[in-house]
């Protein structure tokens, strides 16, 4: 049998994709009084672009709709601030946030010559996000899908490492397979009232299904 070979030259190239993943997310923080309650699922659908400077190095970038959220618990009473009211959550009753991004990867592509159908890569880089949805519900009051501007930042950055396989249909086409981890670097809440100060940092765990070409 022939086997094709996928070649990437310099001179060429870029490359285009597009990649629907399955998301768990969860959030971090620094203080005891405040934790993490829990991993939500969620999805990240988007289009890549590699701009290739030798046959195995590219920089990547790109755009996503990101789907991710999170509970958060605390051991004291907190009062919300939502748009047009306030709740008070006792101690120890979860907040659930559901945020929605517009992500803008951007980073170093590494990727092993082709052997047989299969290449490796690797992807490292940071993402700039911009919050364009972000709700919370409270079920303990009953509370559901409420607008939570007033508790989550707009901005925020992260770093992410990506590691795959590319599978190759042919010519330039191929399937991808990975999984990628993503870190946040600044404070995902903001600190209202007599809320505790603190810093809550949303990971994010993506398993990558997409296709270059």
């Amino acid at each position: 049998a022939i086997v094709p070979i996928r070649m990437v030259n310099a001179q060429q190239k870029i490359s285009f994709g597009m990649h629907a993943d399955p998301v768990i997310s969860w959030f971090s923080t620094d203080i005891k009084e405040v934790k993490n309650k829990g991993a939500r699922p969620g999805f990240n659908f988007g289009l890549t672009y590699n701009k290739y400077f030798s046959s195995n190095y590219s920089f990547s970038t790109g755009i996503s709709l990101l789907n991710a959220g999170g509970r958060l618990v605390s051991s004291d009473t907190v009062v919300m601030v939502f748009s047009n009211f306030k709740s008070t959550v006792l101690p120890g009753n979860p907040v659930v946030y559901k945020i929605q991004y517009l992500a803008f990867p951007f980073g170093l592509k590494l990727q092993t010559n082709q052997i047989g159908y299969v290449s490796f890569f690797s992807d490292l880089g940071f993402v700039p996000k911009i919050v364009i949805n972000r709700k919370a519900d409270i079920p303990s009051l009953n509370i559901s899908g409420e607008n939570a501007s007033n508790e989550l930042r707009m901005f925020n950055l992260s770093y992410h490492i990506t590691a795959g396989i590319e599978y190759s249909l042919g010519g330039n086409t191929a399937l991808v397979f990975g999984l990628d981890f993503d870190n946040n670097f600044l404070d995902i809440t903001k600190d209202n009232g007599n809320q505790p100060t603190d810093k809550v940092s949303q990971k994010i765990l993506s398993f990558r299904f997409g296709v270059n070409f």
